[in-house]
């Protein structure tokens, strides 16, 4: 099909600060510039996924166009898998010369136009699409084709679609970022979306181009997240999705792309999707145990050494092998603590990365990361910004990441001063990677209270009354694995982080951590009214009604665990099981 005359916009200019840090994805990475001090053993027992893919017959290189900025690892992964070798964009004429064209957007649009801009890319991208050339845009390389966004701008788009790009409203009640997976409505035969039938797709994202008569012979799907907004757009050889395609069931749509004339007959309508399912995450607490092989482990009320004589970290498994089993499993999402992070020199922990770098080869959910993501001077006394050690993170597979300590801190000071000063790390990463990309996990502790009125911070009215028959408590925020507490308060530091640029709240509770008992749903049900990000519920599952009372109890959007899957004591599936029997919609 012949596409029509196209109108385009790719002149706009750069930002050069922003296009300066991100423009070398061909370069050496920041840690392997420096030498490593970690010590740590490990050793992975998976796979490459270029063992376990299907070769592609004749030509089989993917172009791929990454500008820098963050996770492009698990689409290479992918496309590995499938069977194909990868190219990257280094000069505007490799676009030009591409065969087939992959353009993973990552992060915020006014970034990722400063660099397209800047490198003279901007303008080979508008003539291949013009030309009607095989490209797949992914999530940021879907709004990056409209005329504009309102992200940090107004700012110019590549303009070759018209609409602008705008936030979604959470005024609806409707959490932003969108985060999750979700169902789609399909238009027109888009011929990628041939295998989705009615099952969730990937979604992480807080702006969204909205359907109009001006670009609706552009789209080929739709997703409803208080307004329908355009999920997929196909116009010719040109396809281009919001949501993640390298995510479990989008690998379909991946391998459609990039077999267009293969005899791929069309499946069965699969699946009963129909809204935004609530998540199931599976946590893996990693540290080095003390023989320095690193293992899953998981505390009680954060302790995590066994209570004998030997006093050993408590060892569940291998982080890579478990990671893996989740993903089979049916876990959601695969979330990664670091928690020797408090060592002086993060970017050296080599194993960390490792841990990243295989899981994300064969796992294909989303990776969360925390633990040592914050501004840090090594012995040499080289500074690294926590965006430095953010990138890094990403670039090794992480799709999202999880600040702690930092936010704290961070939330104290603006609440003391009232000024957002753009340097703390919330800031930096949002503006650079968009909120989606930011999670912030709350440590409190509950402190009983006779009166409510009896300290400065918001407290609640408790449903089991405390130890002395309190029936009040406020939770205080810790920091450095819960061993200090902070003077502020759990409501107090969601609603700071939430306008410092926090895209999604990790929420713990240190009294209910490996208690197994359910839940603080009083907690949750507190943080998840206060914010309008979405809210992961954290620590004290112990069966599986508990996920189904937090889900209909509050607001939460996920609820993790760690202990009782790691031990098999209740199985991601039998979870899933449990809520679709209850009626609340999950991915199957």
């Amino acid at each position: 099909m012949e596409a029509p005359p196209f109108s385009s916009s790719c002149s706009s200019s750069p930002s050069s600060s922003t296009a300066r840090l991100l423009s070398s994805p061909s370069s050496s990475s920041l840690l392997f510039r420096r030498n490593s001090f970690s010590k740590i053993h490990y050793s992975a027992k998976f796979k490459s996924p270029r063992n376990l893919s299907i070769r592609a017959s004749g030509d089989s290189v993917v172009t791929l166009l990454d500008y820098g900025a963050g996770n492009v690892r698990s689409v290479r992964n992918a496309i590995r898998y499938l069977g194909f070798d990868i190219k990257d964009v280094q000069t505007p004429e490799d676009i030009l010369k591409a065969d087939r064209l992959v353009f993973p957007g990552v992060g915020a649009f006014a970034a990722a136009m400063d660099v397209l801009n800047k490198n003279g890319m901007a303008e080979a991208l508008c003539s291949y699409i013009e030309k009607d050339r095989p490209f797949l845009g992914i999530c940021l390389g879907l709004q990056l084709l409209f005329e504009s966004s309102e992200e940090n701008g107004p700012v110019n788009g590549l303009g070759l679609i018209p609409g602008v790009v705008g936030r979604f409203d959470s005024s609806n009640g409707f959490r932003v970022p969108h985060i999750g997976w979700n169902a789609l409505q399909i238009k027109n035969d888009s011929e990628i979306l041939d295998d989705i039938g009615n099952r969730h797709v990937y979604f992480v994202h807080s702006y969204r181009a909205m359907p109009s008569d001006d670009n609706k012979e552009w789209i080929s799907s739709t997703c409803n997240y208080g307004d329908n907004f355009i999920a997929s757009i196909r116009r010719g050889n040109v396809h281009a999705v919001q949501f993640h395609p390298e995510k479990n069931v989008g690998l379909s749509i991946l391998r459609r792309f990039l077999y267009p004339k293969s005899a791929m007959a069309k499946k069965p309508t699969e699946g009963k999707a129909s809204k935004l399912a609530k998540r199931v995450i599976a946590c893996l607490d990693v540290r080095a145990n003390d023989k320095g092989d690193l293992v899953v482990t998981k505390g009680d009320q954060y302790d995590v050494r066994e209570h004998t004589e030997e006093n050993e970290v408590r060892n569940l498994g291998k982080p890579v092998e478990l990671a893996g089993q989740y993903y089979i499993d049916g876990a959601d999402e695969v979330s990664f603590l670091n928690i020797t992070g408090f060592r002086d020199f993060p970017l050296g922990d080599l194993p960390m990365l490792q841990v990243l770098r295989y899981t994300s080869e064969n796992v294909f959910v989303p990776l969360t990361v925390g633990g040592g993501i914050r501004d840090f001077t090594d012995a040499n006394g080289r500074h690294y910004t926590s965006l430095e050690v953010a990138s890094e993170y990403f670039r090794s597979g992480a799709d999202k990441i999880s600040i702690g300590s930092d936010a704290v801190y961070a939330a104290e000071e603006y609440l003391r001063t009232g000024v957002k000063t753009g340097k703390t790390s919330l800031e930096q990463i949002s503006r650079v990677y968009g909120n989606q990309a930011v999670v912030v996990s709350i440590d409190p502790r509950r402190v009983y209270l006779k009166n409510p009125n009896d300290v400065e911070f918001k407290a609640v009215k408790l449903e089991n009354p405390g130890p002395n028959g309190e029936e009040y408590a406020w939770y205080q925020c810790t920091v450095n694995g819960g061993r200090e507490g902070r003077p502020i308060g759990a409501y107090e530091l969601a609603k700071a982080v939430e306008e410092l640029g926090a895209g999604e709240i990790l929420l713990n509770c240190i009294d209910c951590d490996g208690q197994g008992k359910g839940f603080d749903i009083d907690l949750i049900k507190l943080i998840s009214d206060a914010v309008s990000i979405p809210v992961i519920a954290s620590s004290g599952a112990g069966a599986v009604e508990h996920f189904t009372e937090v889900f209909r109890k509050t607001n939460a959007s996920a609820a993790l665990a760690a202990g009782i899957f790691h031990r098999k004591e209740v199985p991601v599936q039998s979870v899933k099981e449990h809520l679709l029997k209850e009626g609340i919609e999950v991915r199957i």
